[in-house]
């Protein structure tokens, strides 16, 4: 479990660093290294990008919950457990280059993959 969760967190600051890079075209290494008060306006592919890094920011804490969980709660069904932390990663890894390229079918399809992985989590806790 320990390996699929730091998976996660890699995906997280992956997506994070990704999208600071998008802005660096539009605002330069000099205005991009600085404060940023003021923010450039965003394409469409860094909106995009921003809505995906959204999405994450609010299922990460869903998926490290029963994550967490499965070290601390006795006779659990650890299989299922990673098995679901592994679609979580797989589905959110798939998801932003779906998102990104602005295809909703595929990318709900990927965003089901990864509820289902922590639903998956949750069931393995009982």
């Amino acid at each position: 479990m320990t390996t699929w969760i730091l998976a996660v967190l890699v995906l997280y600051f992956c997506q994070i660093y990704f999208n600071a890079l998008l802005y660096l075209p539009t605002e330069g290494l000099i205005r991009h290294a600085g404060g940023r008060d003021a923010q450039p306006e965003k394409g469409k592919y860094t909106a995009r990008a921003d809505r995906a890094l959204v999405n994450m920011k609010e299922n990460l804490p869903f998926f490290l919950v029963p994550a967490v969980l499965a070290y601390l709660v006795p006779n659990i069904n650890l299989a299922l457990a990673i098995s679901g932390a592994q679609l979580f990663f797989w589905g959110r890894l798939a998801y932003v280059p779906l998102y990104m390229s602005g295809v909703p079918g595929p990318r709900s399809i990927a965003y089901m993959v990864a509820l289902a992985g922590n639903i998956m989590m949750v069931w393995a806790l009982f």
